[in-house]
């Protein structure tokens, strides 16, 4: 299969989740993908220490920077898919938790479909991509019931319906299409949440399509949300935003999808115990105790 896209994890102050997520995409993502956690100057002792610990074990082809000052949520995304050019990223919220086979399951809706600018996997707290229901934020799912809920998505027919924009716990980015809109906009939006939202518009209203992408899954502690003065920032540009999502989620199209996915689930029987086994040896045990440093970290000005 060809290589995966980089993997893009923005690293946030949430210390147990950066721990839960790096975790949970040692054991769903192939061995060698590429993985850039990019952080703006968030994490603290206890996280630097948990991203040495990881960065030393992982089977990933991981990168670690951190820039001396904050420069914000917005423009620190930006600069860091400018800097990837014209390449597809995948863009993973440092508090999400990928179950297995995320990846190639996004990569794979982007190639069956060169319209696709953004492609979004389920969620428990995915807003138009929620499920078990649209707009709600279910509980998140513990190791056995997430690798179920992979499965049970893996099997799903590849329809990708249409979405009114990316929702950011996972979004694959294909670069083409983010150059051509112009990336993101930091002067206008603080929250990566609204800035997404903005680019998907703009990528729409150039020909592309925002995807939704049944076959993959990707669990969240809870949804992303805007920064004060977000939602208005967007609904001057975009006035029709927010009664379009309002409609989306109040008739949900989706809701067939939603039915199939839950009756995929019901007739699956639970992962074997030597899986999740084997998935636990795969990541080992994270040593949180504080580091000054943090190993293969490359400083941003």
């Amino acid at each position: 299969m060809a290589e995966l896209p980089v993997v893009l994890l923005p690293v946030a102050v949430d210390d147990d989740a950066l721990d839960a997520c790096l975790a949970a995409l040692e054991a769903g993502t192939p061995a060698g993908t590429r993985v850039w956690l990019a952080d703006d100057a968030q994490a603290g002792p206890r996280g630097l220490a948990i991203i040495e610990r990881w960065l030393a074990r992982t089977r990933l082809q991981a990168e670690y920077t951190r820039r001396q000052r904050r420069l914000g949520e917005v423009a620190h995304i930006d600069q860091a898919l400018a800097a990837c050019g014209d390449d597809d990223v995948i863009v993973l919220a440092a508090d999400a938790v990928p179950s297995p086979g995320w990846a190639r399951q996004l990569a794979a809706c982007a190639a069956r479909d060169p319209s696709i600018a953004t492609a979004t996997p389920w969620c428990n707290a995915g807003e138009t991509a929620a499920w078990p229901r649209s707009g709600e934020v279910a509980a998140l799912p513990d190791e056995r019931e997430l690798a179920r809920l992979a499965r049970a998505a893996e099997g799903m027919a590849p329809a990708h319906a249409e979405l009114p924009a990316a929702v950011d716990h996972a979004v694959y980015l294909r670069g083409r299409a983010r150059s051509r809109a112009g990336g993101l906009d930091a002067a206008s939006y603080a929250s990566w949440y609204a800035a997404l939202i903005d680019l998907s518009l703009r990528m729409s209203g150039l020909g592309w399509r925002n995807a939704l992408c049944e076959t993959a899954f990707v669990a969240r502690g809870g949804e992303g949300g805007p920064a004060d003065g977000d939602l208005d920032a967007l609904a001057a540009r975009w006035p029709r935003w927010h009664s379009r999502l309002a409609e989306f989620l109040m008739h949900d199209p989706l809701h067939a999808e939603r039915a199939a996915l839950g009756r995929r689930l019901e007739g699956l029987e639970p992962p074997a115990q030597r899986e999740l086994f084997a998935a636990a040896q795969a990541v080992g045990a994270v040593d949180a105790s504080p580091a000054s440093d943090a190993t293969g970290q490359r400083a941003e000005a």
